[in-house]
């Protein structure tokens, strides 16, 4: 496996080298998909003017989102990245007050040129099988030429219906949760990925 790509671009104000070293910190280690992710938040900033205050839509779960909440001020907990898992490695970034933004994904006919980045994106080969530093380095000669920009109006109120869901409490576990989800929490019926009172379980006090 070759060395990593090292080429004089930025992401958001970032050398490659910086941008590399943050993504290392925040999410662990020098995924590919996080360096597409920072491609896409740098095309979108560029196509909107300075100032605004701005939310992010986000296609996918996988790495883009991280990305948006290492190079914007959005982030899950604040509420400023919607998380729509539409399962496309897209993002919108919009006007907080508008709902005017502008969308950027992958354009799956440009990849042609671009075996590697096709390999990765469609999950054509193993991650193992990858040559990581040259899928690196394809992303970064790409750049644009991959990523379609369009304008879109963002529907605020759909949004706002996500986060302001109405809730009840829980008549099993006595915990709040969305008063949407039926007569008791997603917990409660099933959807919890554990088991309560495992070995590894703890008293208060």
């Amino acid at each position: 496996m070759g060395t990593e790509p090292a080429p004089s671009i930025t992401i958001c104000g970032l050398t490659y080298e910086e941008y590399a070293s943050a993504v290392r910190a925040f999410h662990g280690h020098l995924a590919p998909g996080m360096v597409l992710g920072g491609l896409l938040v740098d095309l979108a900033y560029r196509h909107r003017p300075p100032g605004e205050l701005l939310d992010v839509v986000c296609e996918t779960r996988t790495c883009l989102p991280d990305a948006v909440q290492l190079l914007t001020p959005c982030t899950l907990g604040n509420g400023g990245l919607h998380l729509v898992d539409l399962g496309r490695f897209a993002l919108t970034l919009f006007a907080k007050d508008t709902g005017a933004g502008v969308r950027v994904a992958v354009e799956a006919g440009a990849l042609g040129p671009w075996p590697e980045i096709a390999a990765f994106l469609f999950k054509q080969a193993p991650k193992h099988a990858q040559d990581t530093a040259a899928l690196l380095a394809a992303l970064l000669q790409a750049g644009d030429d991959i990523l379609r920009v369009e304008p879109v109006e963002v529907d605020l109120a759909r949004l706002a219906s996500r986060r302001r869901a109405a809730f009840a409490v829980c008549p099993r576990c006595g915990e709040g949760y969305p008063e949407a989800d039926g007569e008791a929490c997603l917990g409660c019926r099933g959807e919890a990925p554990y088991t309560v009172g495992g070995a590894g379980s703890v008293e208060n006090g």
